[in-house]
């Protein structure tokens, strides 16, 4: 058995799962970075920064809507790097629609992904902490817009909302294993999955300019400004760590008090 701490990390080649990446190599964390194989490049770009700060990495391409690929990315991080320790099931993808143009097509994509793919982490790292009988952390990603339905995020918020289903589920199941079960819930943060986003609503609006969206959101934040994937690492680290060995079931909101719970 590995002495030192392991993490699993999904949809790391970028945004908030690289941060996150990064933040618990920074805990002392050897870490599993886990994308599309078309992230491999990222990937490797990624573990090279992780082995620089003297852990050890593990690049593991894994779809995570696919049952096999999910325990094969789990069985190969115990493998190679001794344990799962900390899960963060951070893949997730966001498609914007007003329900009325919201396709079948477009939901199952969002669902697969952001529940099923969540469910099968879980699910996979949790049969490994238990095997391991010493506990262990497991992370989702959640949003504010799990806390609450707007506009145009009808099926992304469906699907974070049932993130936060699926985690106090997981956390009243697998307490007695010593394992915790807690998700992040980030506002609206500098990242590209931002931005993509921002095209699409400004688009619905007609004669909105470009980067109206954004402004927009930044009025909404007590804080005036957007969130950074470093602010929601910080947030995963203490999840990941011993001191959040009491707080379990959780859905925590990162989001500079733009939504109040």
């Amino acid at each position: 058995m590995s002495e030192s701490r392991v993490a699993l990390v999904t949809g790391s080649a970028q945004g908030i799962g690289f941060a996150i990446s990064i933040r618990l190599a920074e805990d002392g964390f050897d870490v599993s970075i886990s994308d599309l194989p078309s992230q491999r490049q990222k990937l490797e770009a990624l573990a090279e920064q992780i082995r620089a700060k003297g852990r050890r990495a593990l690049v593991a391409i894994a779809d995570v809507t696919s049952e096999k690929e999910v325990d094969d990315m789990v069985a190969e991080t115990k493998s190679k790097l001794g344990s799962v320790d900390v899960l963060v099931a951070n893949a997730g993808i966001a498609i914007l629609a007003p329900l009325l143009e919201t396709t079948t097509e477009m939901a199952t994509k969002v669902l697969l992904t952001n529940v099923q793919g969540t469910l099968l982490c879980y699910k996979a790292a949790a049969r490994v902490m238990i095997e391991q009988k010493r506990g262990g952390r497991i992370i989702g990603a959640c949003s504010i817009a799990g806390k609450k339905g707007d506009w145009l995020y009808g099926i992304y918020s469906a699907s974070k909302f049932s993130v936060r289903g699926l985690t106090q589920v997981a956390a009243r199941e697998w307490g007695r294993y010593g394992i915790t079960v807690n998700c992040y819930a980030p506002g609206f943060t500098d990242t590209a999955m931002l931005h993509s986003m921002e095209k699409v609503a400004d688009s619905y609006v007609r004669g909105q300019k470009p980067g109206t969206y954004v402004k927009k959101v930044i009025r909404q934040s007590s804080l005036q400004r957007l969130g950074k994937p470093e602010d929601i690492a910080r947030v995963v680290s203490f999840l990941a760590s011993k001191d959040s060995s009491y707080v379990t079931g959780q859905s925590l909101v990162v989001d500079g008090g733009t939504w109040f719970d």
